[in-house]
């Protein structure tokens, strides 16, 4: 999953930023609503958390903008004011949550599990995929009741083809929902990290869940009924 994280105050987005990474969620920070735009439009965000106190351009334009042009992103905004009226105009304005500064970071967390929850409702809290159960709060993957230890980015490229089982996903696509924007596209570090899923969830129990599309990608499929390539 990969989130924008909007805030101009060096401390708090870094303190942000390395919370959220640390949850396993790919992380982009922009400082300014003018740089919150562009990457908005320029990449598939699961959620953003939005200042709205912000350079260039504040957060209330910023999402005025990004709502009008399409852009349904689910939105947690950030705010330093504490009147009704500022919270309301928030969601108003397409917000779907906020939160009042000064927070906890656990407070936080949870608001961003919950965006993303209801971003798709369809997905439930725990995703079970055949014998495989993936728990986002926990961060914990089980197969067969067996828990198997992932690093950040395996759970993370895991949950994501959890939420996305039997469907063909290109490497593209891959890179863009689990790696932020420093992710090299010349780079192997897809196939290289599907090929630590493997050998986490398939090789032990000898099956091929994870399959290689030829010239499309991967798909985790536990059906059995995709022509695929080992």
């Amino acid at each position: 999953m990969r989130i924008l994280v909007v805030e101009d105050d060096k401390a708090l987005s870094s303190l942000l930023v390395r919370a959220l990474r640390e949850e396993s969620y790919a992380v982009d920070l922009a400082q300014d609503g003018q740089e919150a735009e562009w990457l908005a439009y320029e990449n598939p965000y699961d959620a953003i958390v939005l200042d709205l106190m912000l350079p260039i351009k504040d957060g209330l334009t910023v999402l005025r903008n990004l709502r009008a042009g399409g852009i349904s992103t689910p939105v947690l905004i950030l705010t330093a004011k504490d009147t009704t009226e500022d919270v309301v105009k928030g969601l108003d304005e397409g917000g779907d949550d906020y939160l009042k500064k000064p927070f906890s970071l656990d407070e936080l967390l949870a608001r961003v599990r919950a965006l993303l929850r209801r971003k798709d409702t369809e997905v439930a809290t725990v995703i079970e995929v055949g014998p495989i159960k993936i728990d986002p709060s926990k961060k914990m993957v089980t197969r067969e009741g067996r828990p198997i230890e992932l690093t950040a980015k395996e759970y993370a490229l895991m949950e994501y083809f959890g939420r996305n089982a039997g469907v063909v996903l290109s490497r593209t696509q891959l890179s863009e929902h689990v790696w932020d924007m420093n992710f090299e596209p010349t780079s192997n570090v897809v196939d290289v990290y599907v090929g630590y899923l493997r050998n986490k969830i398939d090789k032990p129990w000898e099956s091929n869940f994870i399959k290689t599309m030829r010239g499309h990608g991967y798909m985790l499929d536990v059906e059995g009924r995709s022509n695929a390539d080992a």
